[in-house]
């Protein structure tokens, strides 16, 4: 009998490349040579998306960007950020160190794969996990409420839920599960919610000239956890997805009733002090026709998770960022990307720049709300949030934007709106609080969100024909330095 015989493999043979080059990606934290940020280096092989997943595993930690340094050249990805804790320290955690280093780059966890807190919940047991539902519409006032009291009607116990609104469009990410069982929602039942939920997303008030591509806008459809790795929305964080919903529905076209005039990627609007015309983001892009390059400028109010919300929208429009730079005082922040198209090219046409500078300036714009902050707590319930929800729009207070979270142990619910009343102005505080007896038994807390006006002598001013040859072969100085 003829013996077979296979090669054999030495099983370091996979890690012979980390051994002899050192490791794929290397993180350091430099808590000495700033006086109020903490320097974290970030050293790697160059491969699709790193910029983004740096940045969410950064976010994810709640830590604030006031600067970074992003180079990609010759196959190698460098990265310098200057980054503090929320409460304004340096990086101390131990904890956070350690999770940063172990998850950006690191084969055994996805970094954009992130743990909500409905996730956690169900860790220990994946067979009652809920199930999670996407949402895209046209935006009316009450049409949030109407979606509570509709799942609360169907019997469906709402977990958690996101939800932004902008431009009119409105997208929800929301978790649920059955009402008596608190298990998942089986197929057959599922496509009876989705249908109905369909119905109230479609009755908005369509004017006779709209465009069956608006009409699109519209839907609803089931996905996995998200976090738990069972489907194709996984891979995003909720954020993210929250993102991308708004842009396939196209939130970047502004309705004519609120378009003024003014020049490509220069958005205007009301300030709190009901003051016309406050410029807010600026967008611009030109060309570097000696390097290949699109420069991507975004100058804007600063604010935390900025530089998130615009790597994640120019990843989700296929552009690939080889070089960038941002950098924040003031309360003003600008932000500067060399990029090409997946197919390695520059942007050329003047509609494929108009378009993304409308979409970059929407991703600035979707996470900002300036109205009253309603923090809420209560002890879980089924249908807490449709009636939470109802009182708001009995009192013509609109939603903005809403997030909500069940606590681990199950007991209590936390919640966050943004509110304005219906024609746009902040909500009274006082009738907010009186609002209370209604809602029954629930901790409230109300705030006025107040966004630092930036002082036009502090914004930094580049000069992009010189950009290139100066400041990036500086940064690729700087950074081969810290290797």
């Amino acid at each position: 009998m003829t013996k077979a015989f296979s090669p054999y493999f030495d099983p370091e043979f996979d890690s012979l490349s980390e051994r002899i080059n050192g490791p794929p990606c290397r993180v350091t934290f430099d808590n000495e040579s700033l006086e109020d940020y903490t320097i974290v280096k970030i050293d790697c092989v160059k491969k699709q998306d790193q910029l983004l997943e740096v940045v969410q595993v950064l976010t994810e930690v709640n830590l604030t960007i006031s600067k970074g340094y992003i180079s990609s050249d010759a196959g190698w990805f460098m990265d310098v950020f200057h980054v503090k804790e929320e409460n304004g320290k340096k990086v101390s955690d131990q904890s956070v160190i350690n999770y940063i280093q172990q998850t950006i780059g690191s084969k055994r966890i996805d970094p954009l794969k992130i743990t909500t807190q409905t996730s956690k919940m169900y860790d220990t047991n994946p067979q009652q996990e809920p199930t999670a539902i996407e949402m895209t519409a046209t935006d009316r006032p009450g049409l949030f409420s109407e979606i509570s009291a509709a799942l609360a009607d169907l019997h469906c116990n709402i977990v958690e839920a996101h939800a932004w609104s902008h431009n009119t469009r409105l997208a929800c990410v929301a978790y649920i599960s059955d009402q008596s069982s608190n298990t998942r929602i089986d197929g057959h039942r599922l496509a009876a919610i989705k249908h109905h939920l369909n119905t109230i997303l479609h009755a908005s008030n369509i004017p006779e000239d709209t465009s069956l591509q608006s009409l699109q806008h519209k839907d609803v459809k089931s996905i996995g956890l998200i976090g738990a790795g069972v489907s194709e929305g996984t891979m995003t964080t909720v954020e993210r997805r929250l993102h991308q919903l708004l842009l396939s529905a196209q939130d970047f076209d502004v309705p004519p009733v609120q378009r003024r005039a003014c020049s490509p990627g220069i958005s205007v609007g009301v300030d709190s002090n009901g003051e016309k015309e406050v410029e807010k983001t600026s967008v611009l892009i030109e060309n570097c026709s000696e390097k290949g390059y699109s420069i991507v400028t975004v100058q804007c109010k600063d604010r935390r998770r900025l530089m998130f919300d615009t790597v994640c929208t120019l990843a989700d429009m296929q552009y690939v960022i080889s070089h960038a730079s941002v950098d924040s005082h003031g309360g003003y922040a600008f932000q500067e990307y060399f990029v090409r198209k997946i197919d390695g090219g520059a942007l050329c046409s003047e509609s494929e720049k108009h378009h993304a500078m409308k979409c970059l300036e929407a991703a600035v714009a979707r996470r900002v709300c300036e109205g009253t902050r309603l923090e809420l707590c209560a002890n879980n319930r089924v249908g807490l949030l449709s009636d939470i929800t109802r009182v708001l729009r009995e009192k013509g207070i609109v939603v903005l934007r809403a997030d909500l979270a069940t606590k681990t142990d199950k007991s209590r619910v936390d919640i966050t709106f943004y509110v304005r009343d219906i024609v746009g102005n902040n909500v009274d505080v006082e009738l907010v609080k009186s609002m209370k007896r209604e809602m029954g038994l629930i901790d409230l807390a109300v705030k006025n969100e107040k966004v630092v006006k930036p002082s036009t002598a502090v914004k930094p001013r580049f000069s992009i024909g010189d950009i290139f040859k100066s400041q990036i072969e500086r940064l690729s100085h700087s950074l081969l330095t810290y290797m």
